[in-house]
């Protein structure tokens, strides 16, 4: 554990400073981690198992994944399941058949949203399965913001997902811990760690709205407007909307 701390510090400040502006932690919680193999998951990974050691609070972490079995084969999530064992963290899986409903069965014109919206469900009752009270999710500051434009230039209204969201029917609490995070310090964590990510195997991966709304910000930013993403997101937090 210790060999990550280092390579954690920007991440542990910016996370430590989100879970006690937000609340996000409460004694003796049982914080499930939504992890999909990617960079931002596995940070949250390491960052909350991290955070046991110094936090004020006691809590467990248990890392899930759904796995959505994309053309049919189980994804090789073995990575995560060293890295659970390193970091001191239980693991628990669920093969799905999620890539073949959406993709064959209902053949989406933009599988992205239903994706998600089943992939979050299938989450929700993995963390209580597991016997979770919380269920943490990568969410850092870049996400926030991509929502944030998407929301306003796809469909016209001011919105972003919540910092802490209370799942009234499923007695859930999701939160987002790298809320604060800028997405640059979620890489160079990932880098400095050397973890070893699993690649997606969707189909439309990299080619979905949130990666055309990325590459947008990013020209902007090179451009006129250098600090666009910041300039918003400080926007966001001064707006109040949905618990902002």
């Amino acid at each position: 554990m210790q060999l990550y701390t280092k390579a954690l510090q920007p991440v542990l400040g910016y996370s430590r400073r989100a879970i006690a502006d937000y609340n996000m932690l409460d004694q003796d919680d049982r914080v499930a981690v939504g992890v999909s193999g990617g960079k931002d998951s596995l940070v949250l990974l390491a960052a909350l198992c991290r955070m046991r050691e110094f936090l004020p609070v006691r809590y467990t972490v248990t890392a899930i994944t759904i796995d959505p079995c994309f053309g049919g084969r189980e994804t090789d999530f073995s990575p995560v399941q060293e890295l659970c064992g390193e970091l001191g963290a239980s693991y628990a899986i669920r093969r799905t058949d999620l890539g073949n409903i959406i993709f064959n069965t209902r053949k989406e014109k933009n599988p992205c949203s239903l994706c998600a919206r089943m992939r979050r469900a299938m989450l929700h009752d993995l963390a209580l399965q597991n016997g979770c009270n919380k269920l943490a999710l990568g969410h850092h500051r870049d996400d926030a913001v991509e929502t944030l434009m998407m929301n306003l230039f796809r469909e016209g209204r001011i919105g972003c997902f919540r910092p802490v969201t209370w799942l009234s029917r499923k007695e859930l609490t999701v939160i987002r811990p790298l809320l604060l995070t800028p997405e640059q310090e979620v890489i160079r964590a990932a880098r400095r760690m050397e973890l070893q990510t699993v690649k997606s195997e969707c189909p439309v991966d990299g080619a979905t709205a949130r990666t055309g709304m990325k590459n947008f910000l990013r020209e902007m930013e090179s451009g006129e407007f250098k600090n666009l993403r910041k300039m918003l997101f400080g926007a966001l937090r001064k707006s109040g909307i949905n618990g902002w």
